[in-house]
């Protein structure tokens, strides 16, 4: 199958024409901007934020936000509407996440930031409401290198599991993806070492790494009504890697 025209086809699946949708960490060109074209391009009503001043490569609504300031994430929340809401703002830098303070910046940006933009938005989301979070297959495998990207993603998925049951009463239903390796700029440097390149295409069973299609791809279908009875689950997207 043609893989393009598989994700061109999957965005038209979908109609979110007049859907609000909040997409925070959508300014690099990575994972969110593909996940809030795809919404664009099924017809919802887009905002995405960043902490780069500018928006790389799109033209949708764009607001500068640092998700560690809770005046700033409350300030951008006031009256603003969302139907969805999508966390996937996320910093990691290998090698460097032993050290204590920026391990704290580490869970402040993923984890923290991820529950202060939730905390902010909840009214708005109430009755009909659906968060999908950004969380990773690290969240389930060690990462010496990376110790606390890993932390902040297994608290990103107890995160989703416990909002889940909170707000399950106020009609907003929350889910996450766990992306594996997927192509972007974030992993562009892994990606120049070509035999740990072939040793991931080894062991995931599809023998490829991920596209940011595949993980908007998720977002949609649980954005969706045909989700209609999940809240509190994870679903992997890679590759199988995770069940090997």
């Amino acid at each position: 199958m043609n893989n393009a025209k598989f994700h061109k086809n999957a965005q038209l699946a979908y109609d979110f024409a007049g859907t609000s949708v909040i997409v925070i960490g959508a300014s690099r060109g990575g994972i969110g901007t593909s996940i809030a074209d795809t919404f664009a391009a099924s017809g919802a009503d887009v905002t995405i934020t960043g902490v780069e001043a500018e928006a790389l490569g799109t033209s949708l609504t764009y607001f500068q936000l640092d998700i560690t300031d809770t005046v700033a994430v409350r300030a951008f929340a006031h009256h603003r509407e969302c139907d969805v809401l999508v966390n996937c703002a996320a910093i990691t830098k290998r090698g460097e996440e032993h050290a204590p303070d920026f391990f704290s910046h580490v869970l402040d940006v993923n984890l923290t930031g991820s529950f202060r933009c939730a905390e902010a938005l909840h009214d708005a989301m109430k009755n009909g409401g659906r968060m999908i979070n950004v969380a990773s297959m690290y969240a389930r495998f060690g990462s010496p290198e990376n110790p606390a990207y890993g932390a902040s993603k297994a608290g990103i998925e107890q995160l989703t599991k416990s909002l889940a049951i909170a707000w399950a009463p106020d009609g907003i239903r929350v889910n996450a993806v766990a992306p594996g390796f997927i192509v972007t700029e974030q992993s562009a440097r892994a990606r120049e070492d070509a035999a740990f390149t072939a040793m991931i295409e080894a062991r995931t069973p599809l023998k490829r790494w991920g596209q940011t299609q595949d993980i908007a791809g998720a977002v949609m279908f649980l954005a969706s009504d045909q989700s209609a009875f999940m809240t509190g689950a994870t679903i992997p997207v890679d590759g199988g890697y995770s069940v090997v």
